[in-house]
């Protein structure tokens, strides 16, 4: 089986995917327990005109539809920015097993940073989470796709975006 690294590698592919797109450059994979890449995602709400566009969401689905099972029973959710609330919802009712994450997104981050929705009690399935794997890469991704828009004359904080999961 392949290193966590090399997955998150995978994620982050996805990620310069959705920032060549134009969307805010955020990427996930689902793994199964056997190490294979069985879903893909990237951000991709304003493009798909879906508010429910994230990275994660789109992995999941990918992967759902793959496996034929919206249960993902012992897969890994690999992605370059800690989950906003929908996302960590929707990685506890697809039952993953672990949810690796790059970044910590200190403003809407749900995993960790805001709150830890996974540690909630009236949830009847448990998510291990690990953060911070290729932590620099990703933020620097984040950081340059910012920079880009402000310097296109958006004028836009990062905190004006949408929330960038």
């Amino acid at each position: 089986m392949r290193s966590d690294n090399y997955y998150m590698h995978r994620a982050l592919d996805q990620a310069r995917a959705a920032q060549a797109a134009g969307e805010v450059p955020v990427g996930a994979v689902v793994v199964d327990v056997a190490g294979e890449i069985v879903g893909r995602g990237y951000n991709a709400p304003l493009g798909s005109h879906d508010p429910s566009g994230h990275a994660e969401i789109r992995a999941l689905r990918d992967a759902a539809a793959r496996l034929a099972n919206y249960r993902l029973d012992g897969c890994t959710l690999f992605v370059t920015l800690e989950p906003c609330m929908m996302c960590a919802g929707a990685i506890i009712h697809a039952r993953l097993a672990r949810v690796v994450y790059a970044a910590a997104e200190p403003r809407t981050g749900m995993v960790e940073s805001r709150a830890n929705l996974f540690a909630q009690p009236w949830f009847n399935h448990r998510v291990a989470v690990e953060g911070g794997l290729l932590a620099v890469q990703s933020r620097r991704l984040l950081q340059a796709f910012f920079a880009e828009r402000r310097g296109q004359g958006l004028h836009e904080s990062p905190e004006a975006d949408e929330s960038p999961s």
